[in-house]
């Protein structure tokens, strides 16, 4: 186990303020190529549904689905189907419903009902256009619709495979039109897992529109603004599962101190907010430790081999460390004093998973000045991983988790441009080097890089 801070001469550390997290809820209709984003009131916020509520808004919105589909004034071939329910603090109800028609999916049908406690509506539709085609009996073949299908796929995807064709009302465009929907599987160039939708005219066979089904989730973190996210969709719930980075997930211990814990998941793909946020900035910070390395370095996950580790977050009660594990090939995040900032910024989890790189290639003894090392590794990597990131939010510097606020007094762990500024570490070797904590030991190396990057000027 490689902690990122030194248990045996942790400092006092001063209760840290809890910063509180809220997640923004942005309601929007979403089609095949076409959306659009309702106004919202000044001042409203999205109220949680919990999942029995949701369910039972649900059930009752479909109940009352024909009722709705009428007064919206849809043809007798249109049927609404709800999917999902969303409640403002000020009790306005946002419903969000696909469309049918003559029993086949509408793609570019969705529409979203919104209704105030005063009984006021509105509504928002993806498409202004009747939905209505001259027949549902298809002139072009489905294996006809494959093989366009496989042809759109951008040369550099492979393992192609095109999934039996669906048949579909395209609505997207200005005339709804009867179409063939085909997902055509795959990888693509970068080794993310493909899901090519193609639509193609079910009367002429030309090509009408295509998309990337496999979704990025986007998530509010605590440490590095909002950030992009490779999540996992599995029926209408999403998981912090990234598939393109050897299904990587990360779990909520919920102060626990052993096993796995929960899996992240959510409904709408967009996270923060509460104890998502500590899971956001830690996935968030594998995925772009795994690019660094895949990018730069050309490796592929931590043991080259493409298998992704995992991630645990909210670990224990106050405690102030993060660490990795090689029996469980994981890394796992405390919430700090008070509970109050989760270890979990950027650069740490650079720091953590390069352990683990570390364990797989000189699997350095943890001890002496092959220890500092060890810990110098992950540090130099870490700082790399914070240049390659080029995020705004947490801008590249030869700090060690300066945004966690350890120390209680917003100075950051180590200083890589003179690593005896934290009262501890040494700036260069000696033979007594070896005695220290490894953390303090790194010093030296961690100098060495700094002056490699910038010079001594």
């Amino acid at each position: 186990m490689r902690p990122i801070a030194s248990s045996p001469r942790k400092k006092t550390i001063r209760v840290a303020a809890l910063v509180a997290s809220a997640a923004m809820v942005v309601i929007g209709v979403q089609t095949g190529q076409a959306s659009a984003q309702p106004e919202r009131e000044a001042g409203a916020s999205a109220l949680p549904l919990t999942a029995t509520e949701r369910a039972t808004a649900i059930k009752a919105a479909q109940a009352d689905a024909s009722a709705q589909a009428e007064s919206l004034g849809l043809g007798a071939k249109e049927k609404l189907l709800v999917r999902d329910v969303i409640k403002d603090a000020d009790g306005t109800v946002h419903t969000r419903y696909e469309r049918t028609y003559a029993g086949l999916p509408v793609l570019g049908g969705d529409l979203v009902v919104h209704e105030k406690t005063s009984g006021a509506r509105s509504v928002n539709k993806a498409t202004g256009a009747r939905i209505a085609v001259k027949s549902t009996d298809a002139a072009v073949a489905p294996s006809a619709a494959s093989g366009t299908a496989l042809k759109a796929a951008p040369e550099a995807t492979t393992g192609e495979k095109a999934k039996s064709p669906r048949k579909v009302v395209w609505a997207a465009a200005s005339t709804p039109v009867l179409a063939w929907e085909t997902v055509v599987t795959g990888t693509q160039a970068d080794g993310t897992p493909s899901e090519l939708h193609v639509v193609t005219d079910a009367t002429t066979g030309a090509k009408l529109s295509q998309w990337e089904g496999v979704e990025t989730g986007t998530g509010t973190s605590k440490y590095s603004g909002t950030v992009t996210l490779g999540t996992t969709k599995s029926g209408s719930t999403y998981s912090l599962t990234d598939g393109a980075r050897g299904n990587h997930k990360t779990y909520d211990l919920n102060q626990g101190s052993s096993g796995t814990g929960t899996l992240f998941t959510d409904a709408d793909d967009v996270w923060g907010g509460g104890r998502q946020t500590a899971g956001v900035d830690a996935h968030y910070g594998a995925a772009e430790t795994w690019d660094f390395y895949k990018e730069f370095l050309g490796r592929n996950g931590i043991r080259n081999d493409g298998v992704g580790s995992y991630s645990r977050v909210h670990y224990g009660n106050n405690y102030v460390n993060a660490f990795w594990q090689d029996s469980c090939f994981c890394m796992t995040y405390g919430d700090g004093s008070g509970n109050a900032n989760a270890l979990t910024s950027l650069d740490v989890a650079g720091h953590e998973m390069s352990h683990g790189v570390t364990a797989a290639t000189a699997n350095l003894n943890y001890s002496g000045e092959s220890g500092g090392l060890n810990e110098a590794t992950s540090d130099i990597f870490a700082t790399a991983v914070e240049f390659y990131s080029g995020n705004s939010a947490d801008v590249g510097d030869y700090l060690i988790g300066e945004k966690i606020n350890i120390n209680g007094n917003g100075t950051p762990l180590r200083y890589q441009d003179k690593p005896s500024k934290d009262g501890a570490s040494k700036d260069y070797w000696s033979s007594t080097l070896g005695n220290i904590d490894v953390h303090y030991s790194s010093g030296p190396a961690n100098h060495f890089f700094y002056l490699l990057s910038e010079g001594s000027g």
